[in-house]
């Protein structure tokens, strides 16, 4: 088969393709695994941190992709539930104990044991792989596949960002950032808190327009002043700065969710422009998303499904995903990328 790999960490610059093309052996599933032949995968912001060595692969070289749709093809010893044919998804969540005490509280996204597809094994950015039975994810017949694909990450966290910010119907919701999972986050509010607007915060100006577009309330820069304070915001940007911008815009009792698996570093100093009476004062709150679940998952599946949420995607050929990654980087586009097997 053919497979798009990271084999060493480095920046991506242009002139350098940041993955590359081998034709490596099918592999085979063990006991409680699926071969998927994958269909479609979404690219994501993630895949530029493991790259460049912000979020560094378990071993060299990986095969990266963590929003992969698929067909099972076959089936390892012991799985059951599940048939050859089948159309599933796979998630950033792999695998997890399932034994520690935060699996037995239902958070398996905080497993110490929680393993990453396309981090901590082979991912999508190839023409089968291999997963976990019970971590494979049914898509329902309503979701098309290549716009099923980003709903598998982009999706799932920003469902369960949203949760975080215990947000209620007519409260003010703030977006920093607007990407695959921003312009996902918005389509989920517009169904499920009707009566609640939203401010989006984005660098470029396509991608403010694009949120005005799909309803926002209003849209500027993250430093500009919107029409009022906010109940609650969702970070998803990788630089410090939006952050320390959405704290200054909370209300009293606001909370700030950040859903970045890193940020920057050589933006590090602006933590210390943070002013506790402008910033943090009146009981303002700072809260990480880490991972998914499985059950985030299949519940955005089935809101996706049931609210006929599709999210704006542009695809790409498996060979052309170093165009879709730099495209990802530079940050001035619409919706999600994803890349269709041939």
């Amino acid at each position: 088969m053919q497979a798009l790999m990271i084999e060493s960490c480095q920046p991506i610059v242009a002139g350098r393709d940041p993955l590359v093309l081998r034709e490596i052996d099918v592999p085979r599933p063990g006991r409680g695994e699926v071969l998927i032949r994958v269909l479609a995968c979404g690219v994501c912001h993630t895949e530029l941190d493991e790259i460049e060595g912000r979020t560094p692969p378990a071993f060299l070289p990986m095969i990266p992709g963590h929003q992969v749709i698929g067909e099972i093809v076959e089936l390892g010893d012991g799985v059951q539930g599940l048939d050859a044919g089948a159309r599933i998804g796979v998630a950033w969540i792999y695998s997890a104990c399932g034994k520690c005490e935060f699996c037995n509280r239902g958070r398996e996204n905080l497993c110490p044991h929680f393993l990453a597809t396309g981090r901590d094994a082979h991912g999508g950015y190839a023409e089968y792989m291999v997963a976990p039975a019970g971590f494979v994810h049914p898509i329902p017949e309503a979701l098309a596949t290549v716009q099923a694909a980003p709903l598998l990450c982009a999706g799932a966290i920003g469902y369960r960002s949203l949760a975080l910010t215990e947000l209620k119907n007519g409260q003010v919701l703030g977006l920093t950032g607007f990407g695959g999972s921003g312009h996902l986050v918005l389509h989920m509010v517009r169904h499920l808190f009707p009566d609640s607007p939203v401010y989006v915060f984005a660098r470029s100006t396509e991608q403010r327009r694009f949120a005005l577009e799909l309803g926002a309330a209003w849209a500027g820069a993250s430093d500009d002043e919107p029409p009022g304070l906010l109940d609650s915001i969702i970070d998803t940007t990788p630089a410090w700065k939006p952050s320390m911008d959405a704290l200054s815009v909370l209300k009293p009792g606001g909370r700030l969710v950040i859903n970045a698996i890193r940020k920057q570093e050589d933006d590090k100093d602006l933590l210390r422009t943070l002013r506790y009476e402008h910033h943090l004062w009146m009981e303002k709150e700072i809260k990480s998303v880490a991972n998914v679940c499985r059950s985030d998952v299949r519940e955005f599946l089935a809101l996706a499904a049931w609210t006929d949420i599709q999210p704006e995607v542009l695809s790409y050929p498996l060979a052309h995903a170093s165009t879709a990654l730099f495209e990802l980087k530079k940050g001035n586009f619409r919706g999600a990328r994803v890349l269709v097997m041939e």
